[in-house]
């Protein structure tokens, strides 16, 4: 025989769906267990019987008695206290047919529309679809209502069983086909609600048949519930049917229904409770996230104000690594900490917004705004520190340089005056010859020509002691000391060289003839003399340069003198060329004491060992010199790496900057949940790319080290960056607190996306520089284009007032957008209010004024119970328990100022 599929589907407005398949169909597949359809058949009868009863009727067969629709349609007027159409009273096949029809209609006006269940097929006893039919009308009138937490109508029933036996031993209600096989589940029903008619304590899980009976008997004669189910049948069968066991669970539900209002007050109360205990939580959490960021300010502020120094590079450099410690491992935290804190601060205050809680307060001294003047303090302290700590190191740089510098002039004048007071006090020319004591005049006028060579000189020593003064060197008693003895000695050095020359002015009378050839020499050696020492002096001279320009403008100045050196090689041969002339005249004429130049101390191998010298000190320049431009040029590119990865990083921040300042203000118009992973992809971003910020404090760090003080190819500087990366990090927690902030707003009362979109829509409309604030011409255009009506007139102008005075409490002159959209969802949304609160302890404590510790510990779960237990004031009204409790003013409390 080829069988065929007929499937039955009934619908229901909540969206649950039966199916029913034709008789045949089942048994071939095994869709529906024999077992099953007998358990139905008698759980569905007494069902309608217990309904039938009070028409005054019964009915034996459920397949047989619907046929004609007559007590079907009586059926549907008992339980829904409507009236059907009258029915037709004739016994023909389309009588019945007319009247099934009539209650099938009834049925689909109740919100069930039936597909192929047909009035014939009821007319005709199929059990199949008599049995689908009655079960839609179960589901309807007797389940579909039920609804705990905004549960479908199986769940919630399940979910009231799980609650309500949740306490008792030995019961684990998953489903309606095992769960209840062993009756433990329906004895914890019954005690539950009427421990006075069983005793739980005396049941055993090893006599299911007994404890099934006990809960069936107890139920009929006291609760009024018919027997639906057969122990047996429950017992022996591997798996219960589902559609009879929830049938008879429902009884006890509507049998229990009066305690549904306690249970429904103690969930509100719950909810209450546990909103108030969160938000106890979260300031605790802020106020201690609080001291201990604010704590750490003010131990760590002493240290960056501190400005002592011991006046040493290794001193500042140790500072400066301490410094680099602080802001790469003990600061970071601290940003986290402080993201937080507003983060924390931020939620709370919208959870007490939602909740219609006053606004937090926090403790004298920690305000979000009292965190951000410290936190303001700390940056510019930071700011200064190593401001000051650069400098230091510039100047005390400046210092060694100078003072080394100085030494080294100092130690050239002092060897060059070195007996040249022993000789200016000389009275040798008394007993000189004409010729020696014309030669000791020219000797002296070679020496004030030197000596006048050397006042620039002693000139510079006195500028850097000076200058190392005004820059506080730390050992300007020495210096000081030195250079005034060098002034000193120099002043007598002028004054004994006049009354020298003046001496011997006066013998010159009684001396005349002159060795021409030696005055040549002296006049021409002494100032070439000068030009050696000052040209070896140049060559060894100290420098300190910061940029490449500097060092090849060095080296171009090396340079020319180099090109000199060809001219000053001619001079020294023409002076050469004097001595050979004096060798060969007075080894021709034999002249005594000719060799000897009484005009200059000087010798041509004194010139021609100095003249050595400087064609040394010359290539040895040159390296000194080509080394400083290699690190000027490594320096150079220090500058260029770092600019180019700051030139990177910099417009980076900035674009992810104002790219979350645009999802923050809804600018894209996408769901929250969108912009939620948006931005948190943004954050992942930021995150992925610490790697380049810590590859730059590198570079920063070798910048440092190299002395670089300055890069004339960005813009950015390491300060700038981390700024800038702080901000970045702390603008996308806060916008991502923002964004969590409105969906917990949205979903909490209830309000949709497209309400959502059309808030934000509508404020950017109006944010025309899009500040993410309004100002009230703004703030009313905004309200009319979403339909809120405010009058032109007087009484208008007294309400939009009203209506600033809740968005804009603090009187600031402008509306933020948590503001508008917690304005906007109060508008349109209810939220629990202490009135509501009252009423529910009120049904818990059957309508007492009071409530006992007992009452709450049953209705309540433990930590609930304890929670209101321990917070409640004693009740003070007359005729009450000693412990009873006021729970009125406990109420109140919970939307009135926190203690914290």
């Amino acid at each position: 025989m080829q069988h065929t599929t007929t499937t039955t589907t009934v619908e229901y407005t909540d969206g649950e769906t039966v199916y029913m398949e034709q008789e045949d169909e089942w048994e071939r597949e095994g869709l529906l267990d024999p077992a099953w359809e007998k358990q139905q058949k008698k759980t569905f009868t007494a069902w309608c019987n217990s309904h039938l009863r009070k028409a005054g009727t019964l009915i034996e067969s459920i397949d047989e008695e619907f046929r004609n629709g007559l007590k079907l349609m009586l059926l549907l007027e008992v339980i829904s206290g409507e009236t059907l159409p009258k029915p037709d009273r004739g016994k023909m096949r389309f009588h019945k047919i007319a009247n099934v029809n009539k209650a099938l209609d009834f049925i689909a006006s109740k919100g069930v529309k039936l597909v192929s269940i047909g009035a014939e097929e009821i007319v005709d006893g199929n059990l199949k679809m008599t049995l689908g039919m009655i079960w839609t009308i179960i589901l309807r009138f007797a389940i579909q209502d039920i609804s705990v937490e905004e549960m479908t109508a199986k769940e919630g029933l399940l979910l009231w069983c799980q609650r309500k036996t949740a306490p008792y031993k030995n019961v684990n209600v998953q489903n309606f086909h095992t769960s209840f096989k062993d009756g433990l589940a329906f004895c914890a029903l019954i005690h539950r609600h009427r421990p006075d008619l069983l005793d739980y304590s005396q049941l055993s899980k090893d006599d299911p048949l007994h404890n099934l009976n006990l809960a069936f008997d107890i139920a009929e004669k006291h609760l009024d519930i018919p027997r639906m189910l057969d122990a047996e049948d429950l017992v022996n069968c591997p798996k219960a049917d589902e559609r009879a066991v929830m049938t008879y669970v429902s009884c006890f539900y509507h049998a229990f229904q009066g305690a549904q209002q306690a249970e429904m007050a103690a969930n509100r109360i719950c909810k209450v409770l546990k909103v108030n205990q969160e938000n106890e939580r979260l300031m605790e959490e802020y106020e201690r996230l609080t001291s201990d960021l604010l704590e750490w300010i003010r131990r760590t502020l002493p240290w960056l104000q501190a400005r002592q120094s011991d006046n040493t590079l290794a001193d500042l450099q140790k500072k400066l690594e301490e410094y680099r410690l602080y802001r790469r491992n003990h600061k970071p935290p601290r940003v986290e900490q402080k993201a937080r804190l507003e983060t924390n601060f931020n939620t709370l205050q919208t959870k007490l917004r939602l909740s219609n809680r006053p606004a937090y307060l926090p403790s004298e001294g920690k305000s979000v705004q009292d965190i951000a003047n410290a936190w303001k303090n700390l940056e510019g302290c930071e700011k200064t520190f190593e401001e000051w700590l650069l400098a230091e190191m510039m100047r005390l740089e400046r210092l060694e340089h100078l003072a080394k510098k100085f030494n080294h002039k100092a130690d050239i004048h002092e060897s060059w005056t070195a007996g040249k007071e022993e000789m200016l006090m000389s009275q040798d020319f008394r007993h000189s010859k004409l010729n020696e004591l014309k030669a000791l005049k020219k000797k002296h006028e070679a020496f004030e020509s030197d000596l006048a060579a050397h006042q620039d000189r002693v000139e510079q020593i006195a500028a850097i002691a000076q200058e190392l003064n005004a820059l506080d060197y730390y050992d300007c008693a020495t210096i000081n000391a030195r250079c005034q003895a060098i002034c000193d000695q120099w002043d007598r050095l002028g004054s004994q060289t006049t009354q020298r020359r003046n001496a011997l002015e006066e013998t010159e009378k009684l001396l005349e003839k002159i060795d021409q050839l030696h005055l040549e020499f002296a006049k021409r050696a002494a100032p070439f003399n000068n030009w050696l020492d000052g040209a070896c002096e140049d060559l060894v001279d100290m420098f300190i340069v910061h940029t490449i320009e500097e060092i090849q403008g060095l080296i171009d100045a090396h340079n020319q003198f180099k090109a000199t050196l060809g001219e000053a090689d001619k001079e020294f041969q023409a002076i050469m060329s004097l001595v050979t002339e004096v060798q060969a005249i007075a080894q021709k004429y034999q002249i005594p004491g000719g060799l000897d130049n009484a005009y200059t101390t000087l010798t041509a191998q004194v010139i021609s060992g100095k003249w050595g010298d400087v064609k040394k000190l010359v290539p040895a320049r040159d390296n000194t010199l080509q080394a400083e431009l290699k690190k000027q040029q490594n320096n150079e590119n220090l500058r260029r790496t770092f600019a180019e990865k700051a030139n990177g990083v910099g417009p980076w921040i900035e674009k992810q900057m104002d790219a979350v300042a645009a999802i923050g203000m809804g600018m894209h118009g996408s769901v929250l949940e969108d912009q939620l992973n948006r931005l948190k992809e943004y954050e992942n971003a930021v995150v992925s790319n610490k790697a380049i910020m810590e590859e730059m404090e590198k570079i920063h760090q070798a910048v440092q080290e190299a002395m670089i003080f300055e890069n004339r190819y960005t813009q950015y500087t390491m300060e700038t960056l981390r700024v800038g990366w702080e901000q970045l990090l702390t603008s996308i927690n806060r916008t991502i607190n923002e964004v969590e902030n409105q969906i917990l707003t949205r979903d909490s009362k209830g309000i949709s996306q497209e309400q959502l979109n059309e808030f934000r829509s509508s404020f950017n409309h109006f944010d025309k520089n899009r500040t993410g604030k309004l100002n009230p011409d703004e703030f009313k255009s905004c309200l009319i284009s979403l339909g809120y009506s405010i009058g032109k007139d007087h009484q208008g102008e007294i309400d939009f007032q009203r209506i600033m005075s809740i968005v804009d409490p603090n009187s600031s002159g402008y509306t933020q957008f948590d503001a508008f959209l917690d304005f906007m969802t109060r508008e349109n949304v209810d939220s629990d209010t202490a009135e509501q609160v009252i009423d529910s302890f009120r049904i818990l404590a059957g309508d007492k004024p009071y409530i006992l510790p007992e009452e709450l510990q049953r209705e309540l779960p433990p930590d609930q119970a304890e929670y209101c237990i321990q917070r409640m004031q004693p009740y003070t009204g007359g005729d009450a328990p000693r412990e009873a409790l006021d729970y009125m003013s406990f109420s109140t409390s919970l939307y009135g100022e926190s203690d914290l």
